[in-house]
């Protein structure tokens, strides 16, 4: 008898702990070992984002991405981050002409906006990069940048009082790794999405441009030269960007000081090309153009009306070489109301996309 009550006792503990675990012990589970899907909010008009299917977004391996994007350690001498040459406030640009690495080193190209990325087959102003994961591994080691070597930054990470447990929690990793590094920097960047500007909110019919903001929008849109400003082509709505690479007419052939493309592709049509910059948040991340030449937008806007530089492979949207678009005083201040719609002030003071060292 004695033994069939122990029996009816355990069992109905057993049920018990069983009906008490049905839900906390799998949520348990998951969070220990299941990271959570991170819904990535795109507005209208950009479109869907692909999303690589072996580094999926997920909220761990995002907010890991951003602590490692403002971490310091990533570098030979623990002093800058990514975010050293990306700020955010300048569009996640570096305001200087050259961005400055740890040995006092520059280079000799302005660095590029970090927004957006996730629709952009490649990266850099030549292309060198065919995807974020693989553009995130070149900073760290570059020497005139971080110039460190992954395997002493992994080690740092390894060594770290929290960061083996967040790369567990967002990949299930025992031993901090660059290429998972990378994927948590490039899961931050993917959420780095700029859509609600000015333009956008009248695109979407929630506000009006103004009478000035409309004229530039016009002569964005209309071939030049006479006429219009003729920028669509290459900066092409809503990305504002092709993602191409053209010869903007800069520099004469014999005056080429930066190669570009070529020194990716060896085609020697492809001398002087640089990726199309996006123009969204366009009047915060100054300088402007691959090597920073131009510190106004209306510097950048006489370019175009002048005409540019003949070479062999300038583009033919360049049209008029030396005489250029003749847009007239009004016109250009015109453009440049246009251009200062793209601005969004959401994006740039978003805290989510904040350092979260400081906090």
């Amino acid at each position: 008898m004695i033994k069939v009550i122990y029996f009816i006792l355990f069992l109905g503990f057993s049920l018990g702990f069983q009906s008490c675990c049905k839900t906390d012990c799998d949520d348990l589970k998951n969070t220990d070992k299941e990271p959570t899907p991170y819904n990535l909010v795109i507005p209208s008009p950009l479109p869907p984002m692909d999303i690589p299917a072996d580094n999926p977004l997920t909220e761990e391996g995002v907010e890991l991405g951003r602590m490692l994007f403002y971490e310091k350690l990533l570098s030979g001498d623990e002093s800058q981050s990514c975010s050293s040459c990306h700020t955010q406030s300048a569009g996640f640009t570096d305001a200087a002409r050259f961005s400055t690495g740890i040995d006092g080193l520059q280079g000799d190209r302005n660095a590029m906006v970090a927004f957006n990325l996730g629709w952009s087959p490649t990266l850099f102003w030549d292309g060198r990069s065919n995807s974020l994961e693989n553009q995130a591994f070149l900073p760290v080691v570059n020497p005139i940048e971080m110039h460190e070597n992954w395997e002493d930054a992994a080690e740092k990470l390894n060594s770290h009082s929290d960061y083996p447990a967040l790369f567990k929690k967002a990949f299930d990793i025992d031993e901090i790794d660059s290429t998972h590094v990378v994927m948590a920097i490039a899961q931050f960047e993917r959420t780095l999405v700029s859509g609600n500007s000015k333009w956008d909110k009248f695109y979407r019919g929630e506000t009006i441009l103004t009478e000035e903001e409309l004229r530039g929008w016009d002569l964005f849109n209309i071939d030049g030269p006479y006429v219009g400003a003729d920028c669509f082509h290459c900066h092409t709505a809503p990305h504002f960007t092709d993602f191409s690479f053209h010869n903007n007419g800069l520099n004469a052939d014999a005056s080429f000081t930066d190669v570009g493309l070529y020194a990716v592709t060896q085609n020697e049509f492809d001398m002087a090309k640089f990726k199309t910059p996006t123009l969204r948040n366009i009047a915060v991340s100054g300088p402007y153009m691959h090597d920073g030449r131009f510190e106004t937008l209306e510097e950048v806007i006489e370019h175009y009306n002048s005409g540019g530089h003949f070479s062999a492979t300038v583009d033919p949207l360049m049209k008029n070489i030396g005489e250029g678009l003749l847009l007239s005083q009004q016109d250009k201040q015109a453009l440049l109301a246009f251009l200062r719609t793209l601005t969004d002030e959401e994006f740039l003071n978003n805290p989510k996309f904040s350092n979260p060292f400081e906090r």
